[in-house]
């Protein structure tokens, strides 16, 4: 008996045509990250499973092809399509889709390395950044002070600390500081909150700003764990409700 008419587990519903491989990605990987194929698993064969999503074999050929190159899918010849154990294996390119999918866990982890990461990162750039970083800095913390919403506070925040990795001068720090943007920026909406007063976040971000304008890598260090700590707070508490809490 097929696998997609016992134990419930047919899709919901049909794939619209005009984006089939993009959604069949998007779903194809759900099941991957929710646990519906574990690691080591393989897929169903093809045939089967292009059925059961409703879709043309060339549709999923492209869907698998995709996700194998991002890591989660591996296609070996005459066996079919395994699950990648992608915790074992996988590269920071797999947090977007694991926050963004399985979410809370992943993003706890995302915080806390944020916070070890961003300040080391913070106190490098203390110590090399140039005066156009320097610049750079003070121009986006006034873009984010004067923000007009709280999407373009968040985006300017961001690149922020984008500017932060490239003035340590590695470019090995900027692709980590890009991997745990990538993440947060995959579910960005849910923290929106922590920037609906722009001029009360760019206040809260100005200590790091100051002290890497500065030159001063044990202030920047400082600096960047506690705003990293006092953020992430804000950010998880939730927005605030009308009377004054939060949830």
């Amino acid at each position: 008996m097929s696998q997609w008419t016992s134990g419930g587990a047919v899709p919901p519903s049909p794939i619209p045509r005009d984006t089939v491989v993009d959604a069949l990605v998007d779903r194809l990987r759900d099941d991957v990250l929710s646990g519906r194929y574990p690691p080591g698993s393989y897929l169903p064969p093809e045939r089967e499973l292009a059925a059961g999503y409703a879709v043309t074999r060339t549709s999923l050929k492209h869907a698998i092809v995709r996700l194998a190159q991002a890591g989660l899918l591996e296609t070996r010849h005459g066996v079919g399509t395994r699950v990648r154990d992608y915790e074992r294996l996988g590269g920071p390119e797999l947090l977007p889709m694991l926050v963004s999918t399985v979410g809370p866990a992943w993003m706890r982890e995302v915080f806390e390395v944020r916070r070890e990461i961003g300040a080391h990162v913070a106190g490098k750039a203390a110590a090399h950044a140039t005066a156009e970083h320097r610049d750079r800095l003070r121009r986006l913390a006034a873009v984010l002070r004067d923000a007009e919403d709280a999407s373009t506070a968040q985006l300017a925040e961001c690149e922020i600390h984008r500017v932060i990795a490239a003035a340590t001068g590695n470019r090995v720090y900027g692709f980590m500081v890009n991997a745990l943007l990538n993440a947060y920026l995959a579910v960005r909406d849910g923290f929106a909150h922590a920037f609906a007063d722009p001029a009360a976040a760019a206040a809260r971000i100005a200590p790091l700003v100051d002290a890497l304008c500065a030159g001063d890598p044990g202030r920047a260090r400082e600096a960047a764990a506690a705003y990293f700590t006092e953020t992430e707070a804000i950010m998880i508490a939730g927005p605030r409700r009308p009377g004054g809490g939060r949830g």
